[in-house]
């Protein structure tokens, strides 16, 4: 899960770009005069609003929470209105590196949205090199080496991804407007414009909102009814929700986290989703565990950088710092190592984290396994390329599967 950084993480942006050229790519620079598809005119007082929220972003603050609270304090905003507001603002955020030597916020916002229009009507229009010199800050090149595929997908607009009850993709799809069954089990692409937390279905636990490479994890774990599972990180219960649809809620699962308000979210979703077969408690992810029950298998969904979420979230792109990268993958090794300890023989252990620098991935996986030798990896079968050989580390890039990045190794405990 990418993490909830404090408020210290979040720094001033918009100092002078890099004019490095990128590292891949010998096409001429980019030509920044160029002109562009008008996006099509917004209110003005809704286009201040937005740029008053950006300024608090600039200011440190994250922009899901400055956009959550900023719109619910305004009188009179419509959904409507939240959505252009919204959409202003992340695309101040995702087209960044285009306009970030604007003089002001307000003409940063009418760029932002002007590349914005002009790449949902026409992509080619933005240059691989382009997308290569200012879709990521500098730094990035050293941790990840990201294809333009990627960088592509980052800049379009994010998908909004479902998952039904098992077996009724093609039947929510039905219900809803503008919705189709997605490239795995159970998934759900939807492009319409409701209010889902106040649609029918949602309220009757027929729907939950998750992304499809979180989805797959739960694939990829295929919990067996009647097994014992923890969910170290659950954060508010996304993976819980879906390894308890896979179990049939039969056998039982653990939640922990760290934070007692997530654990109250994840127990309301769990009550509208009827989910029963679980038990929570509050872990700070140290060597005193939870509970001394030994699992059929442990996932570790642990707090990262969160790099895969980019496409959904740019303004992070302009706040994680390598230091940042440094100090999580820490986190993740220690994780894995206590939670080793809860693994039973033949038991199995399963790494995910939605982000993509080699720090995080690979290196964390190579210091626990030199350090565990009783677990070995396991081969497993790529949710999004079943014909694929499997593998016990997979890296699933955002272009490959239409939502977020996500690492995931997995690991069967030795008698």
């Amino acid at each position: 899960m990418p993490v909830q950084h404090p408020r210290r993480h979040f720094r001033p942006l918009f100092g002078r770009r890099s004019t490095s050229a990128p590292q891949d790519l010998s096409a001429p620079a980019p030509d920044r005069t160029a002109p562009v598809r008008r996006s099509a005119p917004s209110h003005p007082s809704l286009m201040r609003l937005a740029a008053s929220l950006v300024e608090l972003c600039e200011a440190g603050q994250p922009a899901d929470e400055v956009l959550r609270e900023g719109l619910r304090k305004q009188p009179g905003v419509t959904r409507a209105d939240a959505r252009i507001v919204s959409h202003a603002v992340f695309a101040c955020f995702r087209w960044h590196g285009w306009v970030q030597e604007e003089a002001s916020v307000e003409v940063r916002l009418e760029r932002a949205l002007e590349f914005a229009a002009t790449f949902a009507a026409q992509s080619a229009a933005i240059s691989d090199t382009e997308l290569a010199e200012f879709t990521v800050p500098a730094w990035v090149r050293e941790h990840a080496r990201i294809p333009l595929a990627t960088l592509r997908a980052w800049q379009a607009e994010p998908v909004l991804w479902l998952r039904a009850r098992r077996g009724q993709a093609a039947d929510l799809a039905q219900k809803l407007e503008r919705a189709e069954p997605g490239p795995l089990p159970d998934t759900v692409r939807y492009a319409g414009e409701a209010d889902l937390f106040r649609h029918p279905l949602f309220q009757a636990g027929e729907l939950q909102i998750q992304d499809v490479a979180s989805q797959a994890v739960g694939l990829v774990c295929a919990p067996r009814p009647g097994h014992t599972w923890w969910d170290a990180c659950a954060g508010q219960g996304g993976k819980l929700l879906h390894l308890s649809e896979l179990m049939k809620n039969q056998g039982l699962i653990w939640a922990s986290d760290r934070a007692e308000w997530r654990l109250k979210q994840l127990k309301q979703r769990a009550a509208r989703a009827k989910c029963f077969n679980y038990r929570a408690a509050t872990w700070d992810g140290g060597p005193h565990l939870p509970t001394r029950t030994l699992f059929d298998g442990v996932l570790v969904d642990a707090p990262c950088a969160g790099l895969g979420t980019w496409g959904r979230n740019p303004h992070a792109r302009w706040t994680v710092t390598p230091a940042d990268v440094r100090e999580l993958a820490a986190v993740q090794v220690k994780l894995l190592t206590h939670c080793a300890a809860s693994v039973k023989p033949g038991g199995r252990l399963i790494y995910a984290v939605c982000t993509l620098t080699r720090e995080e991935t690979d290196g964390v996986c190579d210091a626990f396994a030199a350090a565990h030798p009783a677990f070995v990896p396991s081969a497993e079968a790529n949710p999004f390329s079943p014909t694929q050989a499997p593998r016990p580390r997979q890296l699933w890039w955002p272009h490959e599967t239409g939502g977020n990045g996500m690492f995931v190794a997995v690991w069967q405990r030795t008698a």
